[in-house]
């Protein structure tokens, strides 16, 4: 058995397509015996914190000569880091809104990416620090094809992953759905497909 997050990112709390996705997807991971837990993060209910110049100066001070409110600014990182650590598999919804993710989702990222607690910097180069672990992207979009010259959320959800260790990213795609009337039933056959990994 497995951990599960869930991040959701969608402005919308009913009728969007992200979150029906996700709601698939869960359910599939944990047919196939993932999810002792699924901790669920709506980013919409509970946003993160954007940073600000004291955020970013607690984060730069060492650990133990942090004040109290250092301390305190810093939490809500801790806490969303927590999740990720805790987690095996991670389920992102990634609706693109203007052509790359919501505002939420990036605070969300500006939270758990940091040096030398999700990655470090060594000899030779930058190390993610959260190996191990599998994510699911469910990307959709009302006319924005997957990794086309104009999907600007794709590729960097795939680099911003990898930058803190998690390599093993897949994408469930209901890619430019406004347009083309099969691609939300394309990315629900895709959930229906998934195996149990290996």
């Amino acid at each position: 058995m497995s951990n599960i997050l869930r991040i959701d990112a969608s402005a919308r709390q009913s009728g969007s397509t992200t979150r029906l996705l996700a709601d698939q997807l869960e359910s599939r991971l944990v047919e196939q015996g993932y999810g002792a837990a699924v901790i669920r993060r709506d980013l919409n209910v509970t946003p993160p914190a954007y940073l600000t110049e004291s955020w970013v100066g607690a984060n730069f001070t060492d650990e133990a000569a942090r004040s109290d409110e250092q301390k305190a600014l810093l939490a809500g990182s801790e806490e969303l880091i927590a999740e990720l650590e805790a987690a095996d598999t991670i389920i992102i919804t990634a609706p693109i809104y203007n052509f790359a993710i919501p505002a939420s989702l990036k605070a969300w990222i500006d939270q758990v990416t940091r040096a030398r607690r999700t990655f470090r910097y060594g000899e030779a180069g930058a190390e993610g620090l959260l190996k191990g672990k599998r994510a699911y992207v469910v990307f959709a979009s009302g006319g924005v094809p997957l990794g086309s010259q104009v999907d600007f959320a794709s590729g960097y959800l795939r680099h911003i992953l990898g930058f803190i260790g998690i390599t093993d990213v897949h994408f469930i795609a209901a890619d430019g759905h406004q347009m083309d009337g099969e691609a939300i039933a394309r990315a629900t056959t895709a959930i229906d497909g998934l195996k149990q990994a290996a």
